[in-house]
């Protein structure tokens, strides 16, 4: 079950954790003894007004860009048609 929890106060370090993840967008590894415990991600931003970030398109970009790599690399001779109707076939 997912928990929320709302942060107050400026000074808590929690804050500025959650402050410096807004503004750079890396996620914070938190630690006991030396053993990662927790993690914190930044909120992945969907579509705002209809227009996806920069660095939603650049990650976009090279997702396609590595699936085609991986496409040229496997050399499949399959039909795009093919490998619609197996992934059809899969589902039943």
């Amino acid at each position: 079950m997912t928990k929320h929890v709302a942060i107050s106060g400026e000074d808590s370090q929690l804050a500025q954790m959650v402050a410096e993840m807004e503004t750079t967008g890396d996620e914070v590894i938190i630690t006991r003894d030396g053993v990662a415990v927790a993690r914190l991600v930044p909120e992945q931003r969907s579509v705002v007004n209809g227009e996806l970030t920069p660095e939603q398109i650049e990650k976009r970009k090279q997702a396609i860009a590595n699936l085609q790599k991986m496409a040229r690399e496997l050399k499949v001779g399959a039909t795009h048609d093919e490998i619609k109707g197996w992934i059809n076939e899969g589902r039943r």
